[in-house]
């Protein structure tokens, strides 16, 4: 059946972290392609990269926003051969933080969205309770400009709406359509408790980096 071999294929036998930078040009050499995550603050980035990579902890999980100070790479390699990184992007919206080092934070996300010559993809994470917000939009937005290095095709473009396993049956297609909507984009619901959209969103990833 499709969806044994997409379980099959989408095991991940291999997973380690390869580097944290605090801009984009202290990332290590683009040997693999690339795919980044962004989200806001608590979004549930990490417990997503954590059940995309088959891992429990790899990725660092915290309750305290803003978590993620760096741009945190790991490289990850499939059942079925496939390899590629995931950078995971520091989240945004972060209150305590002050108004000079969120700046520079930004700063750095753009820079490494703009000028990562092996960058392929970007999944937006949003919570699915949540929806689209401004700071989604002006992301949105920013990715649509033209980056700064040739690429053989667009920046691909992934919407992941997350812990829709906090909403019961009925409310979860209701949802998803308002942050699809919000957007104009197809939207993948997700939950790292569930696993439910793992295997939808790895099939996202693996047509961007094929």
């Amino acid at each position: 059946m499709k969806l044994e071999n997409d379980e099959t294929k989408n095991r991940v036998v291999d997973a380690s972290f390869v580097a944290g930078a605090v801009e984009a040009g202290g990332l290590p050499p683009p040997a693999l392609l690339e795919v980044a995550f962004a989200g806001r603050s608590n979004v549930g980035k990490s417990s997503l990269l954590n059940s995309l990579m088959d891992r429990r902890s790899l990725a660092r999980t915290s309750r305290t926003p803003g978590c993620t100070r760096q741009l945190n790479i790991f490289e990850v390699r499939c059942a079925d051969g496939l390899m590629m990184r995931f950078v995971d992007l520091p989240g945004y919206g972060w209150a305590r933080r002050s108004k000079d080092e969120r700046n520079q934070w930004q700063s750095m996300i753009e820079g490494y969205l703009r000028t990562r010559a092996s960058l392929r993809a970007i999944v937006l994470l949003v919570d699915v309770r949540r929806g689209v917000e401004e700071e989604e939009q002006q992301l949105l937005e920013f990715l649509r400009l033209p980056r700064q290095v040739s690429e053989p095709k667009p920046l691909e473009i992934v919407l992941a709406a997350t812990k829709v396993d906090k909403l019961s049956a009925s409310a979860r297609k209701p949802a998803l359509d308002v942050v699809r909507k919000g957007v104009g984009l197809p939207v993948i619901g997700f939950s790292s408790v569930t696993r439910e959209g793992r295997d939808a969103l790895w099939g996202r990833l693996r047509h961007a980096v094929l």
